[in-house]
């Protein structure tokens, strides 16, 4: 097996958070993409993504950005990152209010691997 350090990019905009470095332990040949995603390797990757609420789940109005048309999306910060999200566990604060988008996001699906390969940067 062959051990690449990977940094989150968030780290690198000035954000302390404890999961802001990671090692992902692959075989060799296989890509990042292909990694096991659990709640401890979960680099948030899907909270940079633009959130459309499209059904009424109890989001907090302050997490809320509506558009010019009226569309609603989950507000992010001028980090790039959802406003729900806790910066320091990388964990969403309205979990049990999240959006349909975010429920329907399987941790560890195809498009999450896909999101993650995006965001991790491989640190020399």
């Amino acid at each position: 097996m062959t051990n690449s350090t990977v940094l989150n990019k968030s780290a690198a905009l000035g954000e302390n958070a404890a999961l802001s470095k990671n090692t992902v332990q692959s075989k060799q040949g296989e890509n990042e993409s292909e990694t096991k995603v659990t709640c401890s390797t979960c680099l948030a990757c899907c909270c940079r993504l633009e959130v459309m609420i499209i059904s009424d789940t109890g989001v907090p109005e302050h997490h809320i950005a509506v558009d010019e048309w009226g569309g609603e999306t989950m507000r992010r910060l001028d980090d790039g990152w959802c406003s729900a999200l806790n910066r320091e566990t990388l964990m969403c604060s309205i979990y049990e209010n999240r959006p349909w988008n975010c429920r329907e996001f399987e941790m560890g699906s195809y498009e999450c691997k896909e999101e993650r390969a995006i965001e991790l940067v491989p640190v020399s």
